[in-house]
């Protein structure tokens, strides 16, 4: 009686149009939305179709001849072998197959590979976890964080819509124009994947792989790391944000804007208050998945920094450690990722937060100065 219901319960759910659990199944790869994905999916489905006759043909041939030569008609199995034209025959069959598979193919990885004459060239570099995109030629640079809440995160809220595929500062690209990647890591192979432009190229430390794109409808399109890169391998997404050529330069002119914002701001003497508002929302974003969010770190993992030795101690080594990291630990270098103004907001955040009180603080130009001696 439950194995009738079970079964009953499953039919109505399938049946039922009110019921949307399988609404988000699909069960082929989908087309894209640039000139490469579809010509990708084109060849994805002229090899399934051939799979596809090709299996009819040889189950088809199979199963007629076990019902047509069976025992219990008086069939009796012949035996021969060496046959050449047989042989001839079952090799020619597969080779003209290959070759029906071959030339399409060719035709399209030729294209994929093609990454001359690009109008944008945007340099992609993967962090545990986190993507840098540099702009050549335009000097914008700037990192891409997961921006869910960790309430999501940690279930204590419902999730997002666009859960874990949500960041801080999509990469913006334009419409209608050749945008040629070159993707590398500063640390562990990650991988850069957004399914609806068919490009998913690995990001290999000391190596720099090519791709490209060209996207015509503007629109937000998400991908992720598809690497296992560490812990936090999922919390990685990528978002591209393609823009009309109008507002693409409109873009550009904002970000440059808020480049020489945050230049002028690091001349300035900010106070403690304003230092720990920023610095806990840089903390959130580029500290919190190892040392957790109340700083009690994860033991025999990531160490803590409530009570931290580093961060009760000496200021010069806090700020050492976070401007150049730690080598042979999963602590980075993070001089180069974040901006004067949020390392002196970080780093005073943290020696202040979580009952850590030291009561001292560090200012943008202390970092800057650093930074230039440092020659970073």
């Amino acid at each position: 009686m439950k194995i009738k219901i079970t079964v009953i319960g499953a039919l109505l759910l399938l049946a039922s149009p009110s019921q949307h659990t399988f609404a988000d199944w699909q069960l082929n790869m989908p087309r894209g939305v640039t000139d490469i994905s579809r010509s990708v999916f084109d060849l994805h489905m002229i090899i399934f179709w051939i799979c596809v006759a090709i299996g009819v043909l040889v189950f088809g041939v199979m199963f007629w001849s076990i019902f047509h030569h069976r025992k219990s008609r008086g069939a009796k199995a012949k035996h021969f072998h060496e046959n050449t034209f047989v042989e001839v025959i079952w090799t020619l069959i597969p080779f003209a197959i290959l070759i029906a598979m071959a030339v399409p193919a060719t035709a399209t990885l030729i294209k994929m590979y093609d990454t001359s004459d690009a109008d944008v060239d945007i340099q992609i570099t993967g962090y545990q976890w986190k993507w840098r995109y540099q702009y050549l030629g335009e000097n914008i640079d700037f990192f891409s964080n997961l921006s869910t809440p960790r309430e999501q995160i940690d279930n204590s809220e419902a999730k997002g819509e666009n859960y874990l595929l949500e960041v801080d500062n999509p990469l913006v690209i334009p419409a209608g124009k050749k945008v040629r990647f070159l993707i590398t890591s500063a640390d562990v192979i990650h991988s850069w994947w957004v399914p609806a432009f068919a490009v998913k190229k690995d990001a290999i430390p000391g190596f720099i792989n090519e791709s490209w794109t060209r996207v015509d409808e503007p629109g937000i399109y998400r991908g992720q790391c598809t690497e296992l890169c560490g812990k936090d391998h999922g919390f990685m997404p990528v978002v591209v944000d393609v823009r009309s050529a109008e507002d693409y330069n409109i873009w550009l002119a904002q970000v440059r804007a808020e480049q020489a914002a945050e230049a002028a701001a690091a001349q300035q003497e900010l106070g403690m208050e304003a230092l720990m508002q920023r610095g806990e929302v840089v903390y959130n974003q580029a500290c919190a998945a190892c040392h957790q969010v109340n700083g009690e770190g994860l033991p025999n993992v990531f160490p803590g920094l409530k009570n931290s030795p580093i961060v009760m101690g000496d200021i010069a080594a806090h700020i050492d450690i976070v401007l150049n990291g730690k080598p042979g630990t999963a602590m980075q270098a993070f001089g180069d990722q974040l901006s004067a103004v949020d390392l002196a907001a970080v780093i005073t955040y943290e020696r202040n937060a979580w009952g850590n009180n030291r009561g001292d603080k560090v200012e943008p130009t202390e970092i800057e100065k650093l930074k230039a001696a440092n020659g970073q």
